[in-house]
């Protein structure tokens, strides 16, 4: 079993437990809403990229026009069991695909459930081969998170390896435990638990880039 598929499990029993309408850290998602992103991006390619054209172009989160329809199918209680049901059968396509193109997509989208709300749950203790399998696969989604960065980019696990994602004369190092490096690349910069380290000038332009000023 790849590692990608022990998170599906996981990400499938956490959705299993959780509120539909519960919020995520994804503006205008429920959780419903998240849902229906995952099994459209797997089995509706062209829905999905019918969405993201629409997105580009101002559609609200949580109003794409098949993403809103599909979340809309989960408002029951049956109908949100069956679309967890549908995304929990996943596919041969999914599992060839592998780690490089699910892994941080679901590691990310299971703390935006947990994390997410009035009482976030705490990060997880993940198994150290899982964690070493999404800094493997952190570097090419980095790279173009921190492209427009004004400042170069240093990755860093305190006490392991580390990643020049973006290169320049003066740089910060982000440094934090791999998930919470991909939560932070991927703009959930309120719950990842990252120290951003440099000059002070640096890291000030740095966090006005990104919004964290």
């Amino acid at each position: 079993m790849t590692w990608m598929e022990t998170e599906r499990e996981a990400l499938v029993q956490t959705l299993r437990g959780a509120d539909p309408e519960a919020p995520t850290l994804c503006e205008g998602w429920s959780v419903r809403h998240l849902l229906a992103h995952l099994v459209e991006r797997e089995q509706e390619p062209a829905r999905y990229a019918a969405d993201m054209a629409a997105t580009r172009l101002g559609r609200e989160p949580g109003a794409e026009p098949f993403l809103s329809r599909l979340a809309g199918s989960a408002v029951t209680a049956p109908g949100y069991a069956a679309l967890v049901d549908r995304f929990a059968g996943g596919g041969s396509r999914i599992v060839a695909l592998g780690d490089r193109a699910h892994l941080i997509e679901y590691v990310v989208h299971h703390e935006d459930v947990r994390r997410a709300g009035t009482e976030p749950a705490e990060p997880r203790v993940l198994p150290p081969d899982l964690v070493r399998a999404v800094w493997q696969h952190l570097g090419a989604l980095a790279r173009t998170a921190y492209r427009s960065s004004p400042v170069g980019v240093v990755l860093v696990v305190p006490g392991g390896p580390r990643k020049v994602v973006r290169r320049g004369a003066d740089a910060v190092v982000v440094s934090g435990d791999p998930v919470e490096q991909a939560l932070f690349a991927l703009g959930r910069r309120e719950v990842a638990d990252v120290e951003i380290l440099g000059a002070p000038g640096t890291v000030a332009r740095f966090e006005e880039w990104a919004d964290l000023a």
